[in-house]
């Protein structure tokens, strides 16, 4: 196991890009790396890659296997494990990828491969970890925009001129060492959250078809054929105008300053509903803006749905009275013995691609949404179908939670570490 020994340094220096510990050194990228220009002259049979700004090294859409290869892969670059490579003319410039792979691969020409020369001197995933830093991303973007080009460009030149900070080399491997060890610690949890969500996802299509019965027992189940598919015998269908209020919100004039300045009445717009519990807002309208526009209050509770665009059937849930804006629907049960809104919010989740098909509208309105069917069974079976996926639910929160916790101590380690205000040494390996 390796343990680490992390301490304040207090020993600094003014250098080119800020105070940093007495023995650090400030080097320009182009002293420590070179661009490889090496090509698949001999025709050789490599796997080809194409770079993505998240994952890296990716196998090329056009060449998953070795055997479907073209002799147009003679000019392709060659790369190895530890080079960099990006392409130089793209939106996101700063996508830089380190090869990790033990057997060579090919990228396209346009690309620019480049590897570390002083390898006794810079730590290549200590360099990956600064150059994929937001600090070392904008300064890349900032350089790319100051060519004039309506299209970003990069040259490797240019990324020479960089400067970065140098410490010894075991420090470097430290820092390395470290925030891969936190960045594989929000992989696994993103890892988690994915799968709780395709957990939810199965437990939702079980749940809204067989009701809350154990996957043993599903052959028990009597089920009918209705317009929206297989459900229990004794689960009724209704369309949820018949059980529900519906109603739009509205927004107060934007040119109006006394409808939202020093406002306190909470006000949601569309983007909010994200099949997700909506705990608050940042806009806020005044009493005069809610009495002159259609906005109305919705009560804690409420069921949104997204009525427009990239969010269209997406729901939310009121956690506190709110108003929203005219791109929202609040849909209220009118009587809380027959219909759960939390049943109504899980279910309406569970429609969400048949919502924007059946509804055929990229612009959805209220008479649509009031002649949408829904099952409706006892309100004992929607409490405990609403309380299972409330629970997947929290368990997803829970990681939500310890995800953004994981990314912020990552941002706070990277920006400590590399500036030396604290500093680290591998103690022993075992």
């Amino acid at each position: 196991m390796m343990k680490f020994n992390f301490y304040h340094e207090t020993n600094f220096k003014q250098t080119e890009i800020g105070l940093l510990p007495q023995e650090w050194e400030v080097v320009k990228l182009g002293e420590v790396v070179n661009e490889s220009k090496a090509k698949n002259k001999n025709n050789e049979k490599f796997n080809v890659y194409s770079v993505s700004n998240i994952r890296g090294f990716v196998l090329s859409n056009e060449f998953f296997e070795k055997q479907v290869y073209s002799k147009n892969l003679q000019n392709y670059k060659i790369v190895e494990e530890n080079y960099f490579a990006y392409n130089p003319a793209r939106v996101n410039v700063g996508s830089i990828a380190l090869f990790s792979e033990k057997e060579k691969g090919l990228v396209s020409p346009m690309y620019i491969v480049f590897k570390i020369v002083e390898k006794e001197k810079l730590n290549h995933h200590y360099l990956f970890k600064i150059l994929k830093s937001e600090k070392y991303i904008n300064e890349i973007k900032r350089i790319s925009k100051s060519r004039g080009s309506v299209r970003q460009i990069l040259a490797f030149v240019d990324l020479c001129e960089i400067l970065i900070p140098l410490p010894p080399l075991p420090e470097q491997q430290a820092i390395a060492e470290v925030l891969s060890i936190i960045q594989q610690a929000k992989e696994k949890t993103e890892a988690v959250i994915k799968a709780t969500r395709e957990i939810k996802k199965s437990m939702m299509k079980h749940l809204f078809t067989y009701g809350n019965v154990p996957l043993s027992d599903v052959d028990r189940v009597k089920l009918k054929e209705t317009e929206i598919g297989s459900i229990p015998e004794h689960w009724q269908v209704v369309r949820l105008g018949e059980v529900s209020e519906i109603k739009s919100g509205g927004t107060p004039s934007k040119k109006e300053e006394t409808y939202w300045v020093n406002g306190k009445i909470p006000w949601i717009r569309s983007e909010k509903c994200q099949d997700c519990f909506i705990y608050n807002t940042k806009e806020f309208i005044t009493e005069e803006g809610l009495s002159n526009s259609s906005a109305k209050i919705f009560e804690k509770g409420t069921v949104l749905i997204a009525m427009v665009g990239a969010t269209i059937g997406k729901t939310g849930y009121l956690m506190f009275p709110a108003t929203t804006n005219q791109n929202v629907a609040g849909l209220k049960p009118n009587n809380t013995q027959i219909l759960s809104s939390l049943y109504l919010f899980y279910y309406l989740q569970n429609r969400y691609n048949d919502f924007a098909k059946e509804g055929g509208y990229k612009i959805a309105n209220l008479s649509f949404i009031k002649s949408f069917l829904i099952p409706l069974p006892p309100l004992s079976e929607q409490q405990a179908i609403a309380d299972i996926l409330q629970a997947i639910d929290e368990k997803i929160q829970k990681e939500e939670a310890k995800k953004k916790a994981l990314e912020n101590l990552f941002k706070s380690m990277l920006s400590n570490l590399m500036s030396g205000r604290i500093r680290v040494k591998i103690e022993n390996k075992e």
